[in-house]
This record gives structure tokens, sequence and C-alpha cells, in this order.
């Protein structure tokens, strides 16, 4: 009979198990059962290692599980009440069971802040603290302190209206520049971190009670930053209000047969300096904007084999210092932007040495490609660019004034190829 780790047993656990961590997490260990640590720990509604339907029980079991060095948690059938994100740890793999692990977010309490949240301030005071309590998790931003300047943090402790969190402020939040703080968060978190795995998880956004749409950035169903070597595998993220899947400045991260559909902002978004993404086999479909956004300074990373249907912006975009990433073997249907776009970056920070091939391209809005800025080595080829009816996608591929060399190879169109054209881009 397995036996039932109650929350106080476990915290003993984790003081002893530090020394064991340090241990396990040296790059070269004493041997190769110090580097490879096996623990494994259950979390379930019921018949598990630690019961609980909340992310608290999840966060015990993954903290356990990290400070013995790595390992696996494992997450049974049901549905997890999400107030805070599910903080992850390094060498920790969690998996779930598929469909039947569901991770909802719990619904949105928001209040406009009370006080100016000063920059490195790590409190805030809100007009009405209703909704706002110890341990949930909170997003501080203004109309236009938002993007990398908004914070999400974890409350820590409360007196009245004023709370205290676990990160400070990255600006200036001014109640002049309607400051509000909201319990918004990512559904699964990690930061400074490496060789975490999830796996078969199906988060889901409640959107319907989240109505504080919050961009990738600092927010996604599943984010990371600064998470290096990660991979996420075989998870769905649906009705968020944000991303679906983001990473920023996090490198050597591979997506890998994750759907991300409906949520409102980016599918998935490779961002802000994340060096060599692995992006395979994914869908992204019906998102509010792009189904795949290379953000800035993006280079070297595969995307492949994936399916970009029915967004609300691009296809796929990429631009700002995207360099040196190959796009092959994926699907890119119907999208109300456009197919692809090479977004209008002046040459030193251009997207340049991109690799197209092998994809389909159907049905988008106005046109296939768009390779416009000055971009140099752009290298189409063995695609199908086609409109097979809809009269949407009028011209296979547009390429801008600016750019540099375009190699066209071995496509098949079904549109015509528009060259040297400055028209811009449908936002």
């Amino acid at each position: 009979m397995k036996s039932r780790l109650g929350f106080s047993l476990m915290l003993v656990l984790l003081v002893s198990a530090r020394g064991v961590a340090d241990q396990a997490g040296r790059r070269y260990a004493e041997n190769e059962l110090h580097a490879q640590p096996a623990v494994r720990i259950t979390v379930g509604l019921r018949d598990a290692d630690i019961i609980g339907g909340d992310h608290r029980a999840l966060q015990a079991a993954v903290d356990y599980v990290g400070n013995l060095g790595g390992g696996v948690v494992e997450i049974g059938p049901g549905v997890y009440l999400m107030r805070d994100s599910l903080h992850l740890r390094s060498r920790v793999t969690v998996r779930g069971a598929g469909e039947l692990t569901v991770l909802k977010k719990d619904r949105e309490f928001r209040s406009p802040l009370a006080t100016d949240g000063d920059f490195g301030e790590a409190a805030i005071t809100v007009v009405d603290p209703g909704g706002f309590a110890i341990g949930r998790g909170v997003y501080v931003g203004s109309k236009t302190q938002r993007h990398f300047h908004g914070v999400c943090a974890t409350i820590l402790n409360a007196r009245g209206n004023y709370f205290t969190l676990t990160r400070p402020m990255n600006a200036d939040i001014l109640v002049a520049d309607e400051g509000f703080a909201a319990t918004v968060f990512p559904v699964i978190s990690g930061y400074h971190l490496q060789d975490a795995r999830v796996e078969n998880l199906t988060v889901d956004g409640n959107r319907a009670e989240n109505p504080t749409l919050v961009d990738g950035c600092r927010t996604a169903g599943i984010f990371l930053y600064r998470g290096d070597h990660c991979v996420i595998s075989r998870c769905v993220v649906r009705d968020y209000n944000g991303d679906g899947i983001s990473f920023q400045q996090s490198n050597d991260v591979t997506i890998e047969a994750c759907v991300v559909e409906r949520c409102a902002g980016l599918g998935l978004h490779p961002g802000s300096g994340s060096q060599r993404p692995t992006i395979v086999n994914c869908r992204a479909v019906a998102n509010g904007s792009d189904g795949l956004f290379f953000c800035w300074r993006v280079k070297g990373g595969v995307a492949e084999g994936n399916w970009l249907e029915g967004n609300g912006g691009f296809g796929m975009s990429i631009g700002h210092k995207d360099t040196d990433n190959t796009v092959r073997g994926n699907t890119i249907i119907g999208n109300r932007a456009g197919g692809v776009y090479w977004r209008n970056e002046t040459e030193p920070m251009a997207a340049h040495r991109i690799t197209f091939e092998e994809n389909i391209v159907r049905d988008n809005e106005g046109w296939g490609l768009f390779v416009n800025g000055e971009t140099h080595d752009t290298v189409i080829r063995r695609n199908v660019i086609e409109d097979t009816g809809s009269g949407r996608q009028k011209v296979g591929i547009r390429i801008g004034k600016q750019a540099g060399r375009v190699t066209l190879e071995n496509n098949r169109l079904k549109a015509e190829v528009d060259l040297r054209d400055d028209r811009p881009a449908q936002p």
C-alpha cells in the first residue's frame, strides 16, 4: 500500500534532501547513479503519494523531487485548480495522463493599485483586496508598462490591502497610468532552471473567467524564462487569455507534439534571445494572433512538421535578428493576416539566412509568403504554395523592394509571384 505523505512530513523531507541535491546537481558527480537521480512521486485525487486537487499538492511533489536532485512527478487523472503557477524545478520531469490530467486556471480577480508600485519594490497596495491571498499568483502592470515591464509573482504575506511579493517591480507601475494587479499567471512556469520536462498534460486557461489579456513576455499557458535545455512534450494548452506556449531567453528548448488552440495571443512564441529552439510536430489552431512567432534574436532554430491553421494573425512571423533558422515540412493554412511574414527590419536587425523548404502554404489571407525588410540569403525551395479556390491567397510569394538575395527553387505555385513589392503587410 502506498504511503501518503502529509505536508508537514514533506517539509522535513525537503530540508533533509538538500545535501543529496548538491551531489546530484553537480555536472561531474561521484558516479553515474549520482548523475541520474531516480526519485518518483505520484500526485492525485486519490491513491497517490500526495493527495490533493490544486497547485499546492503539485508544487509539494515538484519541490520534493527537485530538492533530491531530480526525478519524476506523475500527476494522475483529474482536474487540478491552479491559484498559482506550477513552478518547475531543474531536472524534474512532470508527467500527466494526457487529456485526463487537466490543470485549470482559477477565475481572475483584479483591482486597481491604491499606491504606485515603484521599480524594485516587491509589494503592492490594491484598492480591493478581495480574491488576493497568500500563495496566489499575481500579475502587476499598467496601461503602458506591460510586456517585459510587468511582473508575475506569488503573494508572500498580507496586511489588509498590502501584499508582499516574491519578485520586485520591473518598472514604475503608476496609479496615474492605470496600474493594476490581477490574479493572472502562467499555469505552468519555469524560471532560471535547466533540464526540466513537462509531458502529457492539459492546460485549461479558463479564458471565460480570466478577462485580462497579458502577452507572452511574462505569461502564457506554459512559460519559461531562462529555462535552458527544457522539453515540453505532448501537452495541450487551450483557452488561455494570452499566448499558448512562450519561452523567453531560454536556450535549446524543445517543444514537440503539443497542441495550442483558442488562446487569445500567439500560439507558439520562442522569444527574446532564445537560441537554438526546436519546435516539431505541433499544432497551433484558432489562436488570436500568429500561430508561430519568432520573437527577437531567435537564432539557429528548427520549426518542422507543425500545423498552423486559422490563426487570427500570420501563420508564422519572423524578424528582429532571427537569423539562421530552418523552417521545414510545415502546413500553414487559412491564417487571417497572411501565411508567413518576414518582418520589415533594417539590414542589421533583419532575419537573414532563413531556409524555408518543403512546406505547404495554402489559402491564407492575401499572400502565402511575404519576404519584407532588408533580409538577405533567404532560400525558398520545394514548397507547395497554393490557393485551392478560396480566392484568399491571391499572391503566392511577395518579395519586398529592399529584400536582398532570395533563392527560389522548385516551388509549386498556384498563385502569382509578386517580385519587389513594398506594400506593407496587413496588421
